[in-house]
């Protein structure tokens, strides 16, 4: 495929970044068809944030700041905090014979930051 062609809207990876993958393949002793799925996955990642960043700065830049900011968090939501996956964890593993237990450790974990 012609390069000017497959890169016209900017979603095909820098040779330097796709090196960069291999490396990391490397580093993680991936190997054969382990390897080629790490580079794929993350080539295919980084063309969806290309993608995500060029909308979120059309919304921005035409529409209006705040829909831009409502869209990525929406699409690229940040991961759960620990503390919020210990709660949910310690909730789903309640037992009501370690109710005292239990308790202790959710006023703790309350008051860690998130």
């Amino acid at each position: 495929m012609d390069q000017s062609i497959s890169n016209a809207h900017g979603i095909t990876p820098p040779p330097e970044l796709v090196q960069q993958w291999w490396e990391e393949s490397n580093h993680w002793q991936y190997t054969g068809s382990e390897a080629e799925d790490y580079v794929v996955s993350m080539a295919a990642q980084w063309g969806a944030d290309q993608e995500l960043e060029a909308c979120c700065h059309y919304f921005a830049r035409d529409l209006r700041e705040s829909l831009a900011l409502e869209l990525r968090a929406a699409r690229r939501p940040k991961p759960m905090s620990l503390k919020k996956r210990a709660l949910e964890a310690m909730h789903r593993n309640w037992n009501p014979h370690n109710n005292d237990d239990f308790a202790t450790i959710a006023r703790a974990l309350e008051q860690l930051d998130d």
